[in-house]
């Protein structure tokens, strides 16, 4: 079992022929995933090869989907474009939608999320490294060499803590790891990837990654203590950052006392969550977890 995505998913990428499209598109190829075609308007109607296997470049997610059967897009589309790309796929009802795109506008990124209300389409992102399940599929940047399957969920919002987490469990393996992205306003948050992990028989305990700023983990631990039975751990990344500074990340910036990583860490372990001061030490509690079940 997965959460999200799994050896069937089909998958198209919006921007597959620009520099970072085709980079990816053929690590995706070369991972086993089921990569079935592109989008770009300019350049419908032609094929491209990557990673070895010949790929229909479509004018439309509409379109590549009748063709293909996909039923997920990758979006490596420039920062200005990104919002209608997104738009389109909803609109074409795309079941997984995976925003890699840094440096996306907040303000157009507010408008998609508002726009995916009652609509069928779930999105991953903006600005995150997407999603991997390993040894089935791949949407996004995640190497697929770092670990294997086993029984941990990983959500984060940090793509290279996502991948320094997936090396040091590798030894026991991962169902799914998604990176949701640290931009303040994203489409899947670190409350719905709990919820499906939670509801996955194989996922046997779950690592969640946060970051400084806004209230995101908060929100997370009272869901938590409420409705996840399995065990969590937890880091929250930004223990050192100086306070009202933006850091890295534009959703890592920290006003008074909320958003701290002192704050978040309370008010997770407060929900029964252990909480790593380093990414190793969270690594360390997760492998005591799984070692006693």
């Amino acid at each position: 079992m997965s959460i999200y995505l799994n050896s069937d998913s089909k998958i198209i990428v919006q921007g597959m022929t620009g520099g970072m499209g085709a980079k990816h598109t053929t690590l995706m190829v070369e991972s086993g995933a089921n990569i079935v075609g592109g989008v770009n308007a300019r350049k419908a109607g032609t094929t491209v090869e990557l990673g070895g296997k010949e790929l229909p470049v479509f004018g439309t997610v509409e379109e590549a989907m009748k063709e293909t059967g996909a039923n997920v897009s990758v979006a490596f589309v420039p920062p200005a474009f990104t919002k209608d790309a997104a738009i389109e796929a909803i609109d074409a009802e795309i079941p997984l939608l995976v925003v890699i795109t840094e440096g996306v506008p907040v303000l157009d990124t507010a408008e998609v999320v508002q726009y995916l209300e009652g609509k069928s389409t779930r999105m991953i992102g903006p600005n995150c490294p997407g999603i991997i399940t390993p040894e089935e599929s791949l949407a996004g940047i995640t190497p697929h060499t770092i670990a294997g399957k086993g029984p941990i969920g990983l959500v984060s919002k940090s793509g290279t803590l996502t991948y320094q987490m997936m090396y040091e469990l590798k030894d026991f393996g991962f169902t799914t790891a998604i990176g949701i992205g640290g931009d303040p306003i994203i489409g899947t948050t670190h409350i719905d990837a709990l919820e499906a992990f939670e509801n996955d028989p194989e996922t046997k305990a779950i690592v969640m990654i946060g970051e400084i700023g806004g209230d995101a983990e908060e929100r997370a631990a009272a869901y938590i203590k409420d409705n996840v039975t399995k065990p969590v751990v937890g880091y929250v990344a930004g223990f050192t950052a100086p306070e009202g500074k933006t850091m890295g990340h534009a959703g890592a910036i920290v006003s008074g006392s909320s958003g701290t990583a002192q704050a978040k860490k309370e008010a997770l372990e407060a929900a029964g969550v252990k909480v790593g001061k380093t990414p190793s030490e969270t690594a360390a509690l997760m492998r005591e977890i799984l070692q006693a079940l």
